[in-house]
């Protein structure tokens, strides 16, 4: 085979076969995805969606591909997901989404939004400012919850909390993997300027254990969350659905706790995780607060 036809061939295999799977599933995840809590009718839904968000992640999260390609293959899911010709069974994972969309009526930007999120961190590794950030997230976690409360009929009042939480659910899983980020993708979501101002560099993350100056910066990004979080812990009264207000609390709790474990832990040193323990913890007290936090109003 000449190398000519040997780059067809690749070109060929990757056009077939766009997604690039990690392995990882909603059990990896931070937070329940679909969980028994949600309306049974809308957990395929859920699926669908957590379904798209797992196979583009996958891509920008892939090191042995380029930024080149993978903007491309984001760029196909995406145009797959607007309907647009020319998209077969290999994106399914699209075609499925959008037709759960056009059936539930959530807009198609849900995903979207995540595509662009993912199309930056293929050119984006560094972050300056808590503000870079805070708009990074806003493309790559808040569509998730927006997705959430659009799919229960929610208010979109209700946006400013749960935007809330899924930022500080987004940067603490950037701390959880900050060492791993920069080991496979150089990427560094870590505040360049407080690391700067506290006298480190990304450089530091190249250790076994976090340096003074990192582990100042990292507790000045957990207090950020820690103040968003002020907004996040009303998300469930703000909610109408009793089921989503207790599967809301739940992940508050989850955040809370997950906030703690980054204070006092390395994730430089071990993987900084949840345990059984606190989900269990956190969804006895979690459903019992949203049930009774449901349709009382934010205050």
């Amino acid at each position: 085979m000449t190398a000519l036809t040997e780059r067809r061939e690749e070109a060929r295999a990757r056009a077939e076969n766009p997604e690039t799977p990690s392995g990882k599933g909603a059990r990896d995840e931070n937070f329940p995805v679909g969980s028994f809590l949600l309306p049974a009718r809308l957990r395929p839904h859920v699926a669908a969606y957590y379904a798209f968000a797992r196979a583009i992640d996958d891509i920008a999260d892939n090191p042995a591909l380029e930024a080149a390609e993978k903007i491309r293959r984001l760029k196909a899911f995406d145009a797959a997901l607007k309907g647009e010709p020319g998209y077969g069974p290999e994106y399914e994972k699209a075609h499925s989404l959008r037709r759960s969309l056009l059936e539930t009526g959530v807009t198609v930007a849900r995903g979207s939004d995540l595509v662009a999120a993912f199309v930056q961190d293929a050119v984006k590794l560094r972050y300056a400012t808590w503000d870079e950030l805070l708009g990074y997230c806003a493309l790559s976690a808040n569509p998730v919850g927006r997705y959430l409360l659009d799919l229960h009929g929610e208010n979109p009042s209700a946006y400013k909390y749960s935007d809330a939480l899924c930022t500080v659910l987004q940067i603490v899983n950037h701390l959880q993997d900050c060492g791993d980020d920069r080991r496979n993708l150089d990427r560094v979501y870590i505040i360049g300027d407080w690391l700067a101002e506290e006298g480190g560099a990304a450089e530091d993350l190249d250790a076994d254990k976090t340096s003074p100056a990192l582990r100042r910066t990292m507790d000045r990004m957990l207090a950020g969350c820690e103040a968003l979080m002020t907004d996040a812990r009303r998300l469930p009264s703000a909610l109408k659905s009793r089921r989503l207000a207790m599967e809301s609390a739940v992940i508050v709790k989850l955040a809370a706790r997950l906030i703690a474990l980054l204070r006092s832990g390395d994730p430089l040193a071990r993987r900084v995780a949840l345990t059984k323990l606190d989900f269990v913890a956190a969804g006895l007290a979690g459903a019992v607060w949203g049930f009774f936090a449901a349709g009382k109003g934010a205050s």
